[in-house]
């Protein structure tokens, strides 16, 4: 089964530990590498990226390692690819060229 890490019980998102596809089975596995989840993965994601943990509804805070990093600009479902296609990051803006490359 793959793996994704959450580095704090507020968080909302987990950090891929490896590339996923589609219908991938993940453990989620805490700091101190317990499971304290498994979901489905609903895309592909890049090594290091982010997964949605729960739903977290457009304008809704997204937390990782315990701190706000950003909000759903649009709905997310748990097991989502979470990245700047669906977060606006609150510590830079981004421009379309930015976005240009994300689906």
């Amino acid at each position: 089964m793959k793996k994704a890490l959450t580095m704090d019980a507020r968080d909302n998102v987990a950090t891929a530990l490896v590339a996923l596809e589609p219908g991938d089975e993940v453990e989620i596995l805490s700091h101190t590498r317990d499971v304290v989840q498994r979901l489905r993965a609903n895309d592909a994601l890049p090594l290091g990226h982010k997964i949605a943990l729960v739903d977290i509804d457009a304008g809704k805070d997204v937390v990782k390692y315990g701190a706000k990093i950003g909000r759903a600009s649009k709905a997310i479902k748990a097991g989502d690819y979470v990245h700047i296609h669906n977060v606006t990051s609150d510590r830079m803006p981004l421009t379309q060229n930015m976005l240009g490359h994300v689906r």
